[in-house]
């Protein structure tokens, strides 16, 4: 009797497993997890959206998966089909960009923060610079910014040296980094001079840097932070509930716990 019960336990178990895990039940179910919300989301958010995650978590019952990246190749994701249910910008470029292709559902898109540029050193450098002019000076051999192409950071920074009229004097020395993190990376590790990164991710540093300049505001376009739900998304509702909770009172209250500013201060 007990030869003929465990190949049945161990059914039973199998089957409980899958269940609890989100796992599709046979081979020809569907493969990707409705159970869960996937979130593409600018990599400036991460610890913002992580505390977040936890959150929704607790309000729902379900779990928000995220991809973060620079915005514009999460962009490109999503224009390739990547399932995704939410897309959350550093920039309202990339936003645009998608409306335009009919793959965001316009009418759940929200403007939910916004964000400053600022000029950061590693902790320990003897460099003694005070503005963004400074970077011209001899000492400073490397700059690190985002990748103009797919970084809005980066976009953001071109802008601001231009209006500077610092961009062609400053070429040779600049280092493209894939997103804004990498940078905040370069120059916490001290591989490069200085670098340039949103006021949020120099907190996020613990430290490690140290914030020398603070970009005007008319210097550039205005960093704010759109998000959407994705108009192919299997899960609209589950979607809005995640939209709804990071423009809510608390999920504000998050995102200036990491250094955010409201999408509407100025």
């Amino acid at each position: 009797m007990r030869f003929v019960l465990l190949p049945l336990l161990i059914t039973f178990c199998l089957t409980v497993c899958c269940c609890q895990t989100g796992a599709p039940a046979s081979s020809t179910g569907e493969t990707r997890d409705t159970g869960n919300l996937t979130v593409s989301a600018a990599v400036s958010l991460k610890d913002a959206f992580s505390e977040t995650g936890n959150l929704y978590k607790a309000r729902t019952g379900k779990t928000a998966n995220f991809n973060f990246g620079a915005s514009g190749a999460l962009q490109k994701q999503i224009e390739a089909g990547a399932p995704v249910d939410v897309f959350a910008s550093a920039g309202a470029k990339q936003m645009d960009e998608l409306a335009g292709r009919g793959l965001i559902d316009v009418d759940s898109r929200r403007d939910f923060a916004r964000n400053t540029l600022v000029l950061i050193l590693p902790r320990d450098s003897p460099l003694n610079l005070t503005t963004f002019a400074d970077l011209a000076a001899p000492g400073v051999q490397k700059i690190a910014v985002g990748n103009l192409k797919t970084v809005p950071a980066g976009q953001y920074t071109e802008q601001l040296l231009d209006h500077l009229n610092l961009r062609a004097g400053l070429q040779p020395k600049i280092v493209i980094a894939e997103d804004v993190r990498q940078v905040l990376d370069y120059v916490a590790r001290g591989e490069v001079d200085a670098g340039i990164v949103y006021a949020t991710d120099a907190q996020a540093a613990g430290g490690r840097v140290r914030v020398v300049a603070t970009a005007a505001d008319d210097s550039h376009a205005l960093i704010l932070y759109p998000l959407a739900v994705v108009k192919d998304s299997g899960q609209k509702e589950a979607a809005q509930e995640f939209v709804n909770l990071v423009t809510g009172a608390e999920g504000q209250s998050i995102l200036r716990k990491y250094g955010f500013a409201s999408a509407g201060s100025r």
